[in-house]
C-alpha cells in the first residue's frame, strides 16, 4: 500500500488527501470467491497425498507384517504436525523478517481472523493449504527408515525435525529469508520439501543402519496394488500441490497443472523404457516409482517451464532417478528401504537446477547463466544444511532416549505388532486382508 502525496500543495491539502485515501483503498487486495475456493480444494487434495496417497504408496512397500506401522505413522504426521503448525510452524516460517527463521508473533495464529487476507484469500485458508506441505514432508522420510524406527521416536523425530529443519527453510525460500534473498526459485517446494526429506531420509536410513536380511534375502512388497493406488492418488493430489502454489485460479495455475502432468507422464515413460532395456521387462513397481519421480522433479520448475520444457524436466527425472535407485543405492550399500533419496533428493535436486536450466523467457528475470548458478547454490545449500541439522537431532535424541530403532526381536516379529499390537492380515503371510483393527495376531 502507497500513497502519493508529491504533488500536494498546502492550499489541496484536503484534496490530496482524498485522492491519497482512494489510490489506498483501490491497492488494497480484495478476497476472490474463485481463488478461495480453488485453494480449498487445493489444500484438500494436498492432504489426500498423505492420507491415503503416502499411505498406501508406502504401505504396499513395505512387507506384510509392516503395513499398519506406515499407515499409522503417515496418520499421526498428519495430526502431529497439524497441531505444531498452528501453535508455532506457521510463525516461524511465515513470520518476521530473518534471514534463516521466522519469529512468534503469529504463534498459536495471533493476529490472524477471518477478515485477514493473504492476497486474495484468507489467511486461514493459506496457514491451511502450507499445513498440508508440513504434513507431508515429515511423512516422506519414513520410506528410508521403514521397518525399524520406534514409533515412539519417529514422533519425536517429526516434531523437532519440523521445526528445525522444514520450518526454517520454508523461512529461508517462501517467507523472505536467505533463500528468496538469492533470487532462488522454487515454486511448489523442490527444495523445502523434497530435497529437504531426502537428503535427510538418507542420513537417517544410514544411522539406524539396515535391516534384517537387507542384502541376504529378498525384501520384496507386499502389495503392489496398494502401491499403484496410492501412486495414483499422489499423482491427482499432485495438481493441488503444484497448480495451489499460485495461490489463485488464474493462467499461471493452469501452467503449473498441465506440466505437472506432462512432466509425470513423460518420467514414467522413460523409466519403463530404460527399465525394458536394463532389465528385459518393465514392472509395475518401475512405474509407480517413476510417476512419483516425475512428480518431484517437476515440482520447483512447474511454473517457470513451457509444456516442452516440462517434457525434459520428466524425461531427466527418468534417468536420473532410475539412476539413483537402481545403480548408485546397490552399488553404495545403504538401505534406503523404499527409496526416498533416490526418489525425493535426486528428484528434487535435478528439478530445482531444472528450473533455470529450461526457465520460459516470461519467467526469467536477469541473465540466465546467473540463475543457474542461484540455483546450483541452493542446491547445494539444502543438501548441506537440511542432513547436517537432522544429523544432529539424531544424535542427540540418541543421547536422551537411547536406541532409536526397534529391538531384534520387534523387528523380526514386525512392527504391526510389536508397536500397535495389531495385525492387518489374518494369516500375518499377506494375502487376505483382516479388519485392521483386529488384536488378531
Amino acid at each position: 500500500m502507497r500513497f502519493r502525496w508529491g504533488w500536494a500543495i498546502p492550499s489541496a491539502a484536503l484534496f490530496a488527501l482524498a485522492a491519497g485515501t482512494a489510490h489506498a483503498e483501490e491497492a488494497l487486495p480484495e478476497l476472490s470467491a474463485g481463488d478461495t475456493a480453488w485453494m480449498l480444494t487445493s489444500s484438500a487434495l494436498v492432504l489426500m497425498m498423505t492420507i491415503p496417497g503416502l499411505a498406501l504408496f508406502y504401505g504396499g512397500l513395505v512387507r506384510g507384517r509392516n503395513v499398519l506401522s506406515v499407515l499409522m505413522q503417515c496418520l499421526v504426521s498428519a495430526g502431529l504436525m497439524s497441531v505444531i503448525w498452528v501453535l508455532v510452524g506457521y510463525s516461524l516460517a511465515f513470520s518476521g523478517d530473518g534471514a534463516y527463521i521466522g519469529d512468534l508473533a503469529k504463534m498459536g495464529l495471533a493476529g490472524i481472523g477471518p477478515e485477514t487476507l493473504s492476497g486474495t484469500i484468507p489467511e486461514y485458508v493459506f496457514v491451511v493449504f502450507q499445513g498440508m506441505f508440513a504434513i507431508i514432508t515429515p511423512a516422506l522420510m519414513l520410506g528410508a527408515f521403514a521397518e525399524r524406527m520406534r514409533f515412539s521416536a519417529y514422533l519425536v523425530f517429526i516434531t523437532v525435525w519440523l521445526l528445525l529443519v522444514y520450518a526454517p527453510l520454508a523461512h529461508m525460500v517462501w517467507g523472505g529469508g536467505l533463500i528468496s534473498g538469492w533470487g532462488a526459485l522454487d515454486f511448489a517446494g523442490g527444495l523445502v520439501v523434497h530435497m529437504s526429506s531426502g537428503f535427510s531420509a538418507l542420513v537417517a536410513a544410514i544411522f539406524l543402519g539396515k535391516r534384517q536380511g537387507y542384502g541376504s534375502q529378498p525384501l520384496p512388497p507386499h502389495n503392489l496394488p496398494f502401491t499403484v493406488i496410492g501412486a495414483a492418488l499422489l499423482w491427482v493430489g499432485w495438481f493441488g500441490f503444484n497448480a495451489g502454489s499460485e495461490l489463485a485460479a488464474n493462467g499461471i495455475a493452469g501452467l503449473a497443472f498441465i506440466n505437472t502432468n506432462t512432466a509425470t507422464a513423460m518420467a514414467l515413460l522413460v523409466w519403463l523404457a530404460i527399465e525394458w532395456v536394463h532389465l528385459g521387462k518393465p514392472t509395475v513397481l518401475g512405474g509407480a516409482t517413476a510417476a512419483v519421480a516425475g512428480l518431484v522433479a517437476i515440482t520447483p520448475a512447474c511454473a517457470f517451464v513451457t509444456p516442452i520444457g516440462a517434457l525434459y524436466v520428466g524425461a531427466g527425472a527418468g534417468v536420473l532417478c532410475y539412476l539413483a535407485v537402481a545403480v548408485l543405492k546397490p552399488r553404495l550399500g545403504y538401505d534406503d528401504s523404499l527409496d526416498v533419496f533416490g526418489v525425493h533428493g535426486i528428484g528434487g535436486a535435478w528439478g530445482a537446477i531444472a528450473t533455470a536450466l529450461f526457465i520460459a523467457p516470461f519467467a526469467l528475470e536477469g541473465a540466465w547463466g546467473a540463475q543457474l548458478l542461484t540455483q546450483i547454490k541452493s542446491v547445494a545449500f539444502t543438501a548441506i544444511f537440511a542432513p547436517l541439522v537432522t544429523l544432529i537431532i539424531l544424535f542427540v535424541m540418541r543421547a536422551v532416549m537411547g536406541s532409536l530403532r526397534v529391538e531384534a526381536e520387534q523387528e523380526s516379529e514386525g512392527l504391526d505388532l510389536s508397536q500397535h499390537s495389531e495385525s492387518a492380515y489374518s494369516t500375518g503371510a499377506g494375502s487376505t486382508l483382516a479388519g485392521a483393527f483386529s488384536q488378531d495376531s
